[in-house]
């Protein structure tokens, strides 16, 4: 099942960039410099609709064929979202309608953090339209604004979902106002977490373009400025020794190790507001 939810909300997710990139340019004349450029276009704007419609039918078909199995099967879906695991039931509807729901949600959620790092890290045009496109007014925001936003949103995107979990029996119910607000809160945190994937992604291709010479296509020269970016603390620190350059593979160690020590603490003050 992990396959098919993968692939399903891989397919989920580009018809959605797809759909933004559409509202976003519905004439088509900057599609070039999106990476989404090559998809066909509606042939009118009334068209667009259709795609957030196909969307919602592939979430709700996937519960329906979800629950079928489950029915039979006894068979529960899981979904880690870092510091909890929810546990949904295959024999109720109901839950694999919001698994298949929250699972699409976590796919575009993390995507969209990852998006909000690069902007964050500004890189060059042309291939910064394609961020740009896809937050929209987000991008033109300040740094520390960004910086704020995934702990805010998410925080208020989990307190949001605890009362539908709740509903469903999904997770237990707090114990106050204070102890739901704590938890979202830690919840908040825990997106952050999801930088390590595209952070590291990134310095380990900057690390191979710098002895591996692939072109002069504008990605390259994007992923080598967004790399640089992130590696600045580490400037001050004396790391090339010759021709080397130890820095990318420092800052790779470097996320690796506070990814980990932040997931380590995060589990443990999640687990101190959940009793």
């Amino acid at each position: 099942m992990g396959i098919v939810d993968f692939i399903l909300n891989l397919a989920a997710l580009l018809l959605w960039l797809n759909w933004r990139a559409e509202k976003a340019d519905p004439v088509g004349k900057r599609r070039p410099a999106t990476l989404i450029g090559t998809l066909r276009r509606p042939e009118s704007r009334s068209a667009n609709w259709l795609i957030p419609m196909v969307i919602a039918g592939l979430i709700v078909l996937r519960a329906f064929l979800y629950h079928l199995i489950g029915g039979e099967a006894n068979w529960s879906a899981g979904l880690n979202l870092g510091v909890i695991e929810l546990s949904f039931r295959g024999a109720h509807f109901s839950q694999m309608l919001v698994y298949s729901l929250v699972s699409f949600i976590q796919t575009l959620w993390v995507f969209y953090l990852w998006l909000l790092l690069l902007s964050i890290l500004q890189g060059p045009l042309p291939f910064h339209d394609f961020i740009r496109i896809q937050l929209g007014a987000i991008d033109r925001w300040s740094r520390t604004t960004k910086l704020l936003l995934p702990f805010i949103a998410t925080s208020i995107l989990w307190w949001l979902a605890t009362w539908l979990l709740e509903g469903l029996k999904i997770i237990p119910e707090p114990l106050s106002a204070v102890h739901r607000i704590s938890q979202s809160l830690v919840m908040g945190l825990t997106s952050y977490l999801t930088w390590e994937f595209i952070a590291v992604a990134l310095l380990i291709v900057h690390l191979l373009n710098s002895y591996i010479y692939f072109g002069k296509q504008p990605f390259w020269s994007y992923v080598n400025a967004e790399a640089q970016t992130l590696l600045s603390p580490l400037k001050p620190i004396p790391l090339r020794v010759g021709k080397v350059d130890f820095a990318p593979v420092v800052g790779i160690a470097l996320v690796f190790l506070l990814a980990w020590l932040a997931a380590r603490l995060l589990h443990v003050l999640y687990g101190h507001v959940a009793v």
